[in-house]
C-alpha cells in the first residue's frame, strides 16, 4: 500500500483508538480467568487480532460480538484443565509481528505440560529472544530456540512458585508475562526479583489488568514483585479496554502542529507509559484544553513552537511522532533513550534519522541521545516505512506541514496498531489518497 498525504489543516474531533497494550494484557488475563470475560471497546489491529488467535491456540473461545456497540464485545470462554485456563489445541502458536505477544504468552503457554512450537513473522523474527533461554530452565521449562531467536519450543509446566530473578533492561514484557503465569499459579510464596527496569509505566498497566480481574500483585520500588492471597475470581468479569495513548500520541501531535481538533476517548488518570506525550507537547508550548470530552489541542493563533527536551527511556515508542513533533518545533530538540530503539520493529533510530533526511530534517545520535533540528522546511518526498508502523505514522504526520505531499511507501505497516489512521487523517479535513 502506498499512502500520500498531503500539506493542510486539521478540524474536527476524532476518537482514540483502542489500546492495543490494554487489549493484549487482557485477552491473556481472560484466557488465565476460569469462566467467561467480556472485552468492551476492543481493538482490531494486526497485534490484536494475533492476541486473540493465541488464546484460542491456547484453549479459549471467543465469541466476536459486533451487534452490542459501534465497537462491538469480545467473549471469551476459559475452562480449567490442568493448568488454569491453558490447554493448547495444536502443537503451535503464532504471535504475527508482536513483540508484547511473545513475551507475554510464552510464559503463559508454559503453564501447560504440552509441548509447544512458538513462531511469529516479520520483524519477530529478528527479535532476541534469549531472556527465555536463560530464565525458563530455573522454572523446569524445557527450551529449545533457534540461538536465542524463534522458532522455540517449549514445554512445561512452569514450576511456581520458585523465586527468581530477572534483568528487566531489554523490555518489561518478559516481565509482564512471568507476572501473569505467576499471577494465575496462585504463586503465594514466591516473588520476582527484577533488576534495572525498563518501561516501568507498562508494569502498572499489567498490574491494573491483573488487579482488575481480581488477582492481587504488589511490589517494592519494582524491584520485587510479590503475590498475595485473593478472593476467589468473579465466573463472570467485565473488561473495558482504554483508549491508546501510543496512537492518540500521532492524533495529538498532528492537532499541536496542525489543529486545532479534539482527541475523544484517553483517560487522563491511565497507567499507560504513553500518556507522557502531553508533558513533551506542554513544554513546546502546545496550546492543551482538558474538557469533560476530550482534549482539545493546538490553536489558530499562530503560536511558536520551541525545541524541548524529553526522557523516552520508559516510553520509547514516543520516538517517532515525539521526532514529527520537533520537526516542527523551532531550534534543536533532545530526545533521550535512544538505546530502547534497537529492537523495535526496525532499529527506530536510524530509521527516523533515515527517513526524515529526506523530509529535508537533519537528525544526530550521540550515544542515548537523538538530537532533531527542527523549524525549517520540511520537504515534499517519497519515504519507506521500513515495514515499520509508527514510522509510517510519523511520516503522515510531517507530511501536514511539508512543503508538497509525502509519499509512504509500505504504508500498510499501520495495521499492525492503528489501522484506521490515515482515515482518521481524512475525517479531519486532510488530502490523503490510498493506492
Amino acid at each position: 500500500m502506498i499512502a500520500t498525504v498531503y500539506p493542510g489543516k486539521l478540524t474536527g474531533a476524532q476518537v482514540a483508538p483502542a489500546s492495543k497494550s490494554s487489549m493484549q494484557r487482557a485477552c491473556a488475563a481472560a484466557l488465565l480467568h476460569v469462566g467467561q470475560t467480556t472485552i468492551l471497546n476492543p481493538g482490531h489491529s494486526n497485534d490484536d487480532l494475533a492476541a486473540l488467535d493465541v488464546i484460542q491456540k491456547l484453549g479459549a473461545e471467543v465469541e466476536i460480538n459486533n451487534a452490542l456497540n459501534e465497537r462491538g464485545s469480545i467473549i471469551v470462554e476459559s475452562i480449567k484443565v490442568n493448568s488454569k485456563g491453558v490447554h493448547p489445541i495444536g502443537p503451535e502458536m503464532n504471535c504475527g509481528e508482536s513483540g508484547l505477544g511473545i513475551r507475554m504468552f510464552t510464559p503463559i503457554a508454559a503453564l501447560s505440560s504440552q509441548p509447544i512450537t512458538i513462531n511469529g513473522k516479520g520483524s519477530l523474527l529478528k527479535r532476541p529472544m534469549h531472556f527465555f533461554d536463560e530464565i525458563f530452565p530455573a522454572l523446569g521449562v524445557k527450551i529449545q530456540s533457534q540461538n536465542g531467536f524463534l522458532p522455540i519450543q517449549i514445554q512445561g509446566p512452569l514450576q511456581a512458585p520458585n523465586s527468581i530473578t530477572v534483568d528487566g533492561s531489554l523490555s518489561s514484557q518478559f516481565l509482564t508475562g512471568l507476572l501473569m503465569a505467576y499471577a494465575a499459579s496462585d504463586a503465594k510464596e514466591a516473588v520476582i526479583n527484577v533488576m534495572n527496569l525498563k518501561s516501568k509505566p507498562y508494569i502498572d498497566l499489567t498490574l491494573s489488568v491483573l488487579n482488575s480481574f481480581g488477582w492481587k500483585v504488589t511490589h517494592t520500588n519494582y524491584e520485587q514483585f510479590s503475590f498475595l492471597p485473593h478472593e476467589p475470581l468473579n465466573e463472570i468479569i467485565e473488561y473495558t479496554v482504554e483508549g491508546d495513548w501510543s496512537g492518540a500520541a500521532f492524533l495529538l501531535v498532528a492537532g499541536a502542529i496542525a489543529g486545532p481538533i479534539k482527541v475523544k476517548g484517553l483517560q487522563m488518570n491511565s497507567t499507560q507509559a504513553d500518556k507522557a506525550i502531553m508533558h513533551a507537547l506542554q513544554s513546546a508550548n502546545v496550546s492543551i484544553a482538558l474538557e469533560a470530552d476530550g482534549i482539545e489541542i493546538g490553536s489558530n493563533d499562530g503560536t511558536v513552537l520551541r525545541a524541548f527536551e524529553f526522557d523516552a527511556t520508559d516510553c520509547p515508542d514516543l520516538f517517532p511522532p515525539l521526532v514529527a513533533f520537533a520537526s516542527v518545533c523551532v531550534g534543536v530538540s533532545e530526545l533521550k533513550g535512544v538505546t530502547r530503539l534497537a529492537h523495535k520493529e526496525s532499529d527506530r533510530g536510524l530509521t527516523l534519522q533515515t527517513e526524515f533526511a529526506k523530509l529535508g530534517i537533519q537528525i544526530d545520535l550521540e550515544g542515548d541521545i537523538m538530537k532533531v533540528h527542527g523549524g525549517g522546511a520540511i520537504q515534499s518526498a517519497e519515504v519507506f516505512s521500513q515495514h515499520d508502523h509508527r514510522i509510517a505514522m510519523a511520516c503522515g504526520v510531517a507530511a501536514l506541514k511539508a512543503n508538497g505531499p509525502v509519499v509512504i511507501t509500505e504504508a500498510e505497516a499501520i495495521h499492525k496498531s492503528y489501522t484506521d489512521f490515515f482515515e482518521h487523517l481524512r475525517q479531519l479535513g486532510v488530502k490523503v489518497d490510498i493506492v
